[in-house]
């Protein structure tokens, strides 16, 4: 039985860290700035891991004490946020495989939430 609290403030933290590690990792392609200042890029991985810790503790939680569900959960918030940016900020845009992936990754969510 899962505590659907615990959980969407996992899902939470999971889409926000999701976004900045695709900024930390991608915006040296649009960016002078941060193709300038990798150190200060690397140290960001400091409170971005420990977002990653918060995130996985609040899933586990949320799950009753399982990490796989939590597992999907994050590898389905970094699918769908990466699809999304790279469309957005690089015009990347959606193909039909992208598509099918999303679609997938809701799946997988939709699965781990609602399934008991």
């Amino acid at each position: 039985m899962s505590d659907i609290k615990s959980v969407a403030i996992g899902v939470g933290i999971f889409l926000f860290v999701h976004i900045i590690t695709w900024f930390q990792l991608n915006g040296q392609f649009f960016s002078e700035w941060f193709k300038n200042n990798n150190f200060i890029l690397a140290l960001f991985g400091i409170p971005i891991s420990l977002l990653y810790i918060y995130g996985t503790k609040y899933c586990y939680e949320g799950f009753g004490g399982l990490v796989w569900p939590g597992r999907f959960i994050r590898f389905a918030c970094g699918t769908v946020v990466f699809a999304v940016l790279a469309s957005l900020v690089l015009n990347e845009g959606l193909t039909a495989k992208t598509g099918v992936s999303l679609i997938m990754a809701t799946l997988l969510v939709g699965i781990q939430i609602f399934w008991k």
